[in-house]
């Protein structure tokens, strides 16, 4: 029987590969080299720098992370070593979707801003950035793409320059992975010379990986009014948090855009069937049971009592309000790791119905479109 390592906050593993292997959880953040000498295998999250320090000398064959980063694992080492490994690409892109809509429902109500008038720029569109240009057409908004891997192998067709999207642009939101140098360098994208070339009064919101931007010029650019909001959900050193940083940030949250459970249940998922084919445990089709549902997933609104902006914010709201955990790390940044690791119940809104009263088919085709199962559009 293989022995496998586990990050002990990963959510619905435990008990999902105890009948086909010897399993130890761990948090993630003390797994060391000592307790990988006989094992077989890693299922680990962000925390747990797989590099030579903690695998050289193990018996480790394989490292599932039920994650869609991977710059946790140092690649180049692991081919040397023949160690197989995997990432979860897209398992959260939903709950990530989620995040960036309660952030723009929650800047309209905030800013009064009528976000069909305003154009949204998307850097990085893979599998979060696909589902974020979606949401964001459904709330009518214009919006550009900038993607150079996708433009060089697909055609310029879809996409535009990321000079034309920093120049149009009144939100620009990046879902870009971490490349350190290269054709496609995002390490510190955003810098200096980037915000210079923003629109005066732009939004920025990063919820890809905290080295994308520069912070020391992003201060700067809110502090002389460039940027007018800014919402960060990775940072440059986390878990430390620059405080100067952020106090000066709109909406601020722990690294946590992607922790809806709908999300990371898809992460388990993947990881669990991966190592299962790989050392052919036969559980190529595990998924987990059990998903917890929302207390109230049904959601009853009457359309006729408020205008558009508003009635959106409410009904999204009860599905997650971005606002929320912004408080929760403003009150107590030095807990950066504790409200990750206890983060509350989050699900997507595809645990919810919303009962539609005095509805009218824009609203419908709206809610569809973020996600809901629109249930009826009756008189009350």
């Amino acid at each position: 029987m293989i022995k496998i390592v586990a990050d002990n906050k990963i959510p619905f593993l435990e008990g999902a590969l105890e009948s086909v292997a010897k399993v130890e959880y761990l948090p993630g953040t003390e797994i060391t080299r000592s307790h990988l000498l006989a094992a077989d295998a890693l299922i680990t999250r962000t925390r747990t720098k797989c590099n030579r320090e903690l695998l050289e000398g193990t018996s480790i064959r394989f490292i599932a992370t039920a994650t869609i980063g991977y710059d946790h694992i140092d690649t180049d080492y692991c081919r040397e070593k023949g160690i197989e490994w995997t990432n979860a690409p897209g398992c959260n892109s939903s709950s990530v979707e989620q995040y960036i809509v309660s952030t723009l429902l929650w800047l309209a109500m905030q800013r009064s801003l009528d976000l069909k008038v305003l154009c949204l720029g998307v850097i990085g569109v893979g599998n979060v950035g696909r589902k974020v240009a979606s949401a964001a057409r459904a709330l009518g908004m214009r919006v550009l793409l900038n993607d150079p891997p996708r433009e060089r192998a697909e055609g310029n067709a879809e996409f535009v320059s990321l000079e034309e999207l920093k120049e149009q642009s009144d939100i620009i939101t990046l879902h870009v992975p971490l490349n350190k140098g290269g054709l496609d360098n995002t390490d510190h994208l955003v810098n200096r010379e980037f915000l210079a070339q923003l629109k005066n009064g732009a939004i920025l919101i990063n919820s890809s990986r905290g080295t994308v931007v520069d912070e020391a010029a992003l201060l700067e650019g809110i502090r002389s009014g460039k940027l007018s909001d800014v919402i960060l959900d990775v940072f440059e050193n986390e878990p430390a948090v620059d405080r100067k940083l952020l106090e000066a940030l709109t909406l601020a949250t722990p690294h946590i855009a992607g922790y809806s459970l709908d999300g990371k249940a898809n992460g388990t998922t993947m990881s669990v069937q991966a190592i299962s084919r790989f050392f052919k445990l036969g559980l190529d089709n595990w998924s987990p049971v059990g998903m917890p549902v929302p207390e109230i997933s049904e959601i009853l609104t009457d359309a006729s009592e408020s205008d558009l902006p508003e009635l959106l914010w409410d009904i999204y709201a009860q599905t997650y309000d971005v606002s929320s955990d912004d408080q929760r790390l403003k009150n107590a940044p030095e807990s950066f790791e504790i409200l990750r690791g206890e983060y509350p119940f989050r699900r997507e809104p595809v645990a919810y119905a919303v009962r539609l009263f005095q509805g009218y088919p824009e609203i419908r085709k709206i809610l569809e479109g973020l996600g809901f199962d629109v249930l009826s559009d009756q008189c009350m």
